[in-house]
């Protein structure tokens, strides 16, 4: 049996840290109820990003349909709850394992013909998918139409949210260090090369489409079940311009960025919110400030020496 390297110990010691420290603030009362409430929506922000930023950041194809999947997922789980009558221990978990399922299947018939296009076509089309599934939705019965869905339990709380996020983050990261990983990005880096060196790129292409969806939809049924109600609107195309921008100031091809940009985005409008008129005009600051120290030459160079000093420790260690 492989041995647990020690940079996963290390990440799982401080995510349970944050947990629990999160969770006694908000369970004795001392974080605030504004801050309590976005605990969640925090962690589906993550999600979305970290998902998103396979595709866009390692794989480095841009889609602007990922609110499009989440929807799919969301009214797929949801629906199975509000129809079925099941104990919520097992109703529960069926709804994110059927969301993420639906909308991992909705990545496969989007992404054979979609992702043999590139750069702006490729984009134009997932844009097209997510405004389709949107009107789709809105004109059935089933869905609630524009009313929206309603009847859902609120099932979401932060214990469950916490490990979903973990769940995201722990198998993306090992995707991205395996073997598929690293053909993802040589794809990203070299088509032409990849393709020469024996790179299936439509397989690899698809498998970063199907498994980005999959934890869209699974983000989407959390969603779905911490607001009680579901709206096609909250699917537009805004929702995918919000997660690509946290992708992208956090920088692509960083998870540790998407997860920081998330935490930022998700929590930095309602921190402003006393400010009235000059919220939003401190937010795009902000939104500058990020992209300006994001795109500092010195910026990423310090953090390659910090990456090359970290591997050369950790292949020391194992070469010990």
């Amino acid at each position: 049996m492989k041995k647990i390297k020690t940079k996963t110990i290390i990440w799982l010691i401080i995510a349970v840290v944050i947990y629990a420290v999160l969770f006694y603030l908000d369970a004795t009362g001392k974080l605030s109820r504004q801050f309590s409430r976005l605990l969640i929506p925090v962690g589906i922000n993550i999600m979305l990003a970290v998902s998103l930023n396979l595709t866009v950041g390692f794989l480095g194809e841009l889609t602007l349909g990922h609110a499009g999947f989440m929807s799919v997922g969301a009214y797929s789980g949801c629906m199975f709850t509000v129809f079925m009558d099941l104990p919520v221990y097992i109703e529960f978990p069926l709804a994110l394992l059927i969301g993420g399922l639906v909308a991992a299947i909705f990545g496969v018939i989007i992404g054979v013909p979609a992702l043999r296009l590139k750069g702006d076509y490729l984009a134009i089309v997932t844009l097209a998918f997510g405004e389709i599934i949107k009107s789709v939705i809105i004109n059935m019965d089933i869905t609630g139409g524009s009313a929206g869905l309603k009847g859902i339990e609120k099932t979401t709380n932060f214990t469950v949210m916490f490990v979903a996020v973990l769940v995201t983050i722990i198998v993306i990261a090992n995707l991205i260090n395996s073997r598929h990983g690293r053909a993802i990005c040589a794809i990203r880096d070299n088509v032409i090369a990849a393709e020469a060196v024996g790179i299936n790129v439509v397989y690899y292409k698809l498998l970063a489409f199907v498994v980005a969806a999959f934890f869209a939809g699974v983000a989407g049924v959390l969603y779905g079940h911490n607001l009680g109600i579901l709206k096609p609107a909250t699917f537009d195309f805004n929702k995918s311009i919000e997660i690509l921008v946290i992708v992208v100031l956090g920088g692509m091809g960083s998870i540790t960025g998407s997860v920081v940009a998330a935490i930022i985005i998700t929590v930095l409008p309602e921190v402003l919110r006393g400010l009235d008129d000059y919220r939003m005009l401190i937010y795009a600051v902000v939104l500058i400030a990020m992209m300006l120290i994001n795109s500092n030459p010195r910026i990423s160079a310090f953090r390659k020496r910090i990456e090359s000093k970290f591997n050369l420790k950790k292949n020391m260690k194992e070469a010990e």
